[in-house]
């Protein structure tokens, strides 16, 4: 475990499809303490816990782990946990932030330390995860997020674009982005900092704002994609998977 790193998992009760997600019971467990759980066994860092609501903060105490309060009008998860950043370190001492989503429950600690791999390379300013796509109406699904990107060494790419349609055209593998981010702390200050980019706005993706600013984003392939927790059939699932 390193003294700069710090894992940072963004949970907010407010859920259109699932409300209260974060204390859904899975295996006996809240699902944000099933997330706690995994990014703890991944040994990389402190993990902490960035909530907008004390109900959350007392579920992840109770199991022994550290919360800390955030505004409830954050725009997004990397807007949340640069606040929390700046709480838990405010001397700077972390170099790296690792955002893992508070809805995956099903991710395997070794996945989350394989975002930290391409930020070995001093040019990267983000590092990020995607599986190749094996189901055939995963290539057309618009809720499957693809990256496209350029081979750097093997099992890694450097981001060229993310997208909701299917790309690139042709013969080859096709990537499903997983939405995990490790950031180089500079990285992540500038990228809260920036407005909302035009193809971010239209693919509805956040990390394209990154992209459109010339900001490098490496991408780690891992064998599989974690069960996103979004609906109640993903939680009967995830009960399912874990149990």
């Amino acid at each position: 475990m390193a003294d700069d790193v710090l894992i940072l998992i963004p949970a907010r009760m407010a859920s259109t499809r699932l409300p209260g997600k974060p204390l859904a019971d899975i295996a006996g467990l809240p699902m944000i303490v099933q997330v706690l759980r995994r990014a703890e066994a991944a040994r990389l860092g402190s993990v902490v816990v960035a909530c907008d609501d004390e109900i959350i903060a007392t579920a992840v105490e109770k199991a022994g782990g550290r919360a800390i309060m955030t505004r409830a009008d954050h725009p997004s998860g990397s807007d949340r946990i640069f606040e929390a950043l700046g709480v838990v370190d405010p001397k700077g001492r972390v170099r790296i932030v690792i955002n893992v989503q508070g809805d995956l429950p099903t991710i395997a600690p070794a996945d989350i330390a394989a975002a930290l791999v391409p930020l070995n390379d001093p040019a990267v300013d983000i590092a990020t995860l995607a599986a190749e796509i094996h189901k055939t109406e995963e290539r057309t699904n618009p809720n499957v997020v693809k990256v496209v990107g350029t081979p750097v060494v093997p099992g890694r790419l450097r981001a060229l674009y993310f997208t909701r349609a299917t790309a690139p055209a042709g013969d080859g593998p096709l990537y499903h982005h997983i939405g995990l981010y490790a950031y180089r702390r500079a990285a992540l200050e500038r990228f809260v900092k920036l407005p909302p980019s035009p193809l971010e706005q239209r693919e509805k993706l956040e990390q394209l704002r990154a992209v459109e600013a010339g900001m490098r984003i490496d991408v780690a392939i891992v064998e599989t994609v974690p069960l996103g927790v979004d609906t109640p059939q993903d939680l009967e699932t995830a009960r399912a998977m874990l149990r």
